[in-house]
């Protein structure tokens, strides 16, 4: 079958489309024609070899990186009901960096194993399976209201659009952090017609855009935003944070800037961080990941709620698709920030 192998830990390249042995399912699996394959920005990581206190360790190699597919049943193992042969199905192969998700056939714990709803798509599926499930997770935490102002960094990513929907939905007024025309855009699509008042979008790429986003929250909450949903780290975590108010919410979730929202210091308490940059008494701070996050209960509980409100229309789901084989731009791509939503090999 084809997949995608990594031979040698480095750049982009490194990721190269070989032909392995079909896999075969073993007692409780199944084998998935994978038709969506997830790409997560710690594939990246584990790619250039610096998993060094990450989630995961770095995996022997070659490896088929990937641990979200999306398909059709195409045989079941010793003791699985044959009744899910031919059935959609979505599924996470679990916290392991060998993960096999970047290839045509995947065996998969029947378990693990999601059906997939009318009407969504394969890629969409993906999109629930972890980038779904983390935003429920992380809007359990928020506990978002009407009556809040929320601040979205990384708006436009597949993170970020789920989350300024769900703030929507709840009659939150949202200021939305995007970089660069073409997200600020795709933004401002979510709300629709009946939100748009409520929705204020600025573009961190460009000057000042600090000042911006301060004027937006001050149109609703003149004493800063109730909620900042953070998962970019450093220093534009931490500015938006300047711009919570006192005894906000700060939910953070990771930092793909590099370096944590605490001025980079691991060291340091979050909310002595906060306080000192942004002058305010923000205290609740809410970690989703890390030493410091909360318990997120079920994760398979968590994919199917998000299979729901993509299911239902509740959610729009953004995807940014690339063939397989090219899987070496897909990974350019998000380095680089040049992609919206979440990025989905088909």
């Amino acid at each position: 079958m084809d997949a995608i192998r990594l031979h040698a830990f480095g750049p982009p390249e490194n990721l190269v489309l070989d032909q392995v042995p079909d896999p075969v399912p073993g007692p409780g699996q199944v084998l998935v024609a994978v038709r969506a394959h997830g790409v997560h920005l710690l594939d990246t990581t584990l790619r250039r070899g610096e998993a060094a206190g990450g989630p995961l360790p770095l995996p022997a190699l070659p490896t088929i990186p990937g641990r979200e597919v999306a398909g059709v049943v195409a045989a079941v193992g010793p003791s699985v009901d044959a009744a899910w042969r031919g059935r959609r199905v979505a599924a996470h192969l679990g916290a392991t960096p060998d993960g096999g998700g970047y290839a045509r056939l995947a065996v998969v714990p029947v378990g693990a194993l999601h059906r997939i709803p009318d009407h969504v798509t394969a890629p969409d599926a993906i999109a629930m399976i972890g980038t779904g499930r983390t935003a429920v997770g992380i809007l359990d935490l928020a506990e978002l209201t009407a009556a809040d102002t929320v601040l979205v960094t990384a708006a436009g990513g597949g993170l970020g659009t789920l989350l300024v929907q769900s703030a929507l939905a709840a009659g939150a007024r949202v200021v939305a952090l995007a970089g660069g025309p073409e997200k600020v855009a795709l933004v401002r699509t979510l709300a629709g017609e009946s939100r748009a008042e409520r929705l204020a979008v600025v573009d961190y790429r460009t000057d000042g855009w600090q000042s911006e986003a301060r004027a937006a929250v001050a149109q609703h909450a003149p004493a800063g935003a109730t909620v900042l949903l953070d998962g970019v780290g450093g220093d534009a975590g931490t500015d938006a944070a300047a711009l919570v108010a006192p005894n906000g919410r700060l939910v953070l979730f990771g930092w793909s800037s590099g370096t944590p929202n605490r001025a980079g210091d691991v060291d340091h308490d979050a909310e002595d961080v906060m306080n000192s940059r942004a002058g305010t008494a923000a205290r609740d701070v809410r970690w989703a990941v890390g030493p410091r996050a909360r318990p997120w209960g079920d994760l398979f509980d968590l994919q199917e709620r998000a299979l729901a409100l993509a299911a239902d229309g509740t959610w729009h789901v953004v995807t940014h698709q690339v063939p397989l084989a090219e899987a070496a731009r897909a990974h350019r791509e998000l380095e680089a920030r040049a992609t919206t939503g979440k990025v989905v090999l088909v």
